[in-house]
């Protein structure tokens, strides 16, 4: 830090560092590819230990370890490497709460690829991605997703459910619009033995939330429908109705008008549960809610990262009371509940 009074000399600090973040992304990716964290978490430590492990040569190990150690996922002693305690927990594949299969869908080429086009985006106002983005009918992006998300979503499906609380607890029928993978709808499940859950998706994707139900304990529980959450007929008398990182794909008005149709399915006093990415009114914190606004440019025609205002007027305009909002433990998503 520089002295008060102290002038600061410009840097080019900044723009070097983010003009390479692409190779973060590298970096990571190669890493779970070749099972890194793994095999240092089985007791591999130097580079020939740790490339012999991973059918990788000694030199090209080394250079990925040492930026490993730079970006802050390994440590390094001398010629050993080994795990931060966050990488031990989220990124060796023995634990129960590795999230290293989300890297599939993040770090894909589809995904990183769509900011090639980001100059024109910010031109137009919308994605300039060639095939329309990613909110495309029955995009084949979402069985990637649903694929390779369940283990990270799972995390925020617990804490989710814990800040729920009596609301799911006392849901007997539930909802799980955009379900993906499942693990919103079927985490709650799980929680609460006499709740029956249906799970609404495209067909292709369904089946992976079907896998994931019957993995879980609940498939005599869960049952699905399929097909578009702005056509299909919801039913009635839901208790819950869950909307999971939906919202942002979407306008004011498209978001409005679904959540219309939610409230028509809800029971009397029935509750719908938002999660999502919820920047403060300046739109730039925190960090990482706010940045989420700039994939939904890249991916979507309309999509944002909308501030709780926002989020508050889209119920109370569809008919829903006493919005709330409530941060979720060591995670960038918030829960957003309100009444019918």
């Amino acid at each position: 830090m520089p002295a008060t009074g102290e002038l600061r000399m410009p840097s080019p600090d900044l723009f070097m560092l983010t003009a390479r973040a692409y190779q973060g992304t590298a970096a990571i990716k190669a890493a779970i590819n070749l099972d890194v964290f793994t095999a240092i978490g089985e007791g591999a430590a130097t580079a020939s230990e740790i490339g012999q492990r991973c059918g990788a040569s000694q030199r090209g190990t080394r250079i990925l370890c040492d930026f490993l150690v730079i970006l802050g996922f390994l440590t390094k002693d001398g010629a050993k490497y080994a795990l931060t305690q966050d990488s031990a927990v989220f990124l060796d594949r023995r634990s129960p709460m590795c999230v290293a299969s989300a890297a599939n869908f993040i770090c894909d080429s589809r995904m990183t690829g769509m900011v090639d086009s980001l100059t024109d985006a910010v031109r137009k106002g919308g994605t300039a991605m060639l095939d329309g983005g990613t909110t495309t009918p029955e995009n084949l992006v979402w069985v990637q997703f649903a694929e390779s998300m369940a283990a990270l979503m799972t995390v925020v499906a617990g804490a989710a459910g814990h800040a729920l609380g009596e609301t799911a607890a006392r849901a007997t029928k539930v909802l799980d619009i955009a379900a993906g993978h499942g693990m919103f709808g079927i985490t709650l499940a799980q929680q609460n033995p006499k709740m029956q859950v249906v799970g609404l998706d495209w067909p292709q994707v369904l089946e992976v939330a079907k896998r994931n139900a019957q993995k879980s304990g609940v498939a005599d529980r869960y049952t699905t429908l399929a097909g578009s959450a702005f056509d299909v007929d919801f039913g009635t008398a839901y208790d819950l109705i869950l909307l999971p990182n939906f919202l942002h794909h979407f306008s004011v008005a498209t978001n409005t008008k679904l959540l219309k149709k939610v409230h028509a399915a809800l029971a009397p006093g029935g509750r719908i549960a938002i999660m999502e990415f919820v920047p403060n009114e300046d739109r730039v914190t925190p960090a990482e809610a706010g940045s989420f606004a700039l994939t939904m440019l890249a991916s979507t025609a309309e999509g944002d990262a909308y501030t709780f205002r926002e989020l508050e007027g889209m119920c109370r305009g569809a008919g829903f009371s006493n919005a709330t909002i409530q941060a979720l433990p060591m995670l960038p998503t918030s829960l957003i509940v309100a009444e019918k």
